[in-house]
């Protein structure tokens, strides 16, 4: 009879156990810097404006409501704003994700003249800062009098240039095989596209739609330029309106941002397994 004989398990040394320590240390002092800032806007945020003046770093002493009764009563069209936003990010992921869905896989599988002179220039786009397309993107909308609609904040990021590489890159990573045998069995281009590559590709998707979604709800500079009138406004602007020329209200300014963190906390929470899994699908193929 043969004897198995079990191998130790080895202990970690000290060595790896320093490492170790060290990279919770690390996660642990860059988790409080990015958690510490909005701690301290919901903190200010039920401050009356002299407690956040006197004491700006310490709890709130009385706890007070007042900026988000002011922000309820009506006297600014937050919940206006916010609807802005959400609709104008929602419309504008939803096309960016139409666009450069079909675009990647055209530029990941399918074979046509100049596809890499294309792509190149897709690519090249993104070299380019943003900043320099603002007065072409404003005159095209103003000739398309499209000012001051939802349209104005929408269409024109609606085919960046990020969205056709990330989801390019992931195309190009699918097993080929499957599309061969949906091929094999009769179907074409579209309807593989649809039924096979659009499932399959369901993390990269959801990173991009949020992506593109928090891109822009965040976006300041361009609804100044073509949003004129208040009740059209979004919320990022809208929240710039709440500083005054000689005086701020801090309780209110923090309250707008904290009722604008809310949607961006939802979404990200209900996309949190897709975008884990779309980073850890890209661990992976590389």
């Amino acid at each position: 009879m043969s004897t198995v004989t079990s191998i130790p398990r080895r202990r970690p040394t000290g060595r790896r156990i320093t490492a170790t320590s060290t990279l919770y240390a690390v996660l642990i002092v860059l988790g409080l810097i990015i958690v510490l800032p909005l701690v301290w806007t919901l903190i200010t945020s039920f401050k009356t404006d002299a407690d956040a003046v006197r004491n700006p770093y310490s709890f709130p002493n009385p706890v007070s409501l007042d900026a988000y009764h002011t922000l309820a009563s009506g006297q600014q069209p937050i919940l206006l704003w916010l609807w802005n936003s959400f609709a104008a990010a929602s419309v504008q992921t939803v096309l960016i994700l139409v666009t450069a869905s079909m675009g990647a896989y055209a530029l990941a599988r399918l074979d046509f003249a100049g596809k890499k002179v294309i792509f190149g220039v897709i690519i090249s786009t993104l070299l380019v800062p943003p900043v320099v397309f603002l007065i072409p993107n404003y005159l095209i909308v103003q000739n398309l009098g499209w000012l001051d609609t939802i349209l104005a904040i929408t269409v024109p990021g609606a085919a960046g240039a990020f969205g056709i590489f990330f989801l390019r890159q992931f195309f190009v990573g699918l097993p080929i095989e499957i599309e061969e045998a949906a091929r094999i069995d009769g179907a074409g281009d579209f309807r593989i596209f649809v039924q096979v590559v659009l499932p399959l590709a369901r993390p990269a998707l959801a990173t991009l739609a949020v992506l593109s979604f928090l891109n822009n709800w965040n976006d300041f500079l361009w609804p100044v330029y073509v949003l004129l009138s208040p009740e059209n406004m979004t919320l990022q602007p809208g929240l710039a309106m709440l500083q005054g020329a000689y005086r701020t209200h801090f309780g209110i300014v923090m309250a707008g941002a904290v009722i604008a963190s809310v949607p961006v906390l939802v979404l990200f929470g209900i996309a949190q397994r897709q975008i884990v899994d779309s980073v850890a699908g890209a661990a992976v193929k590389g």
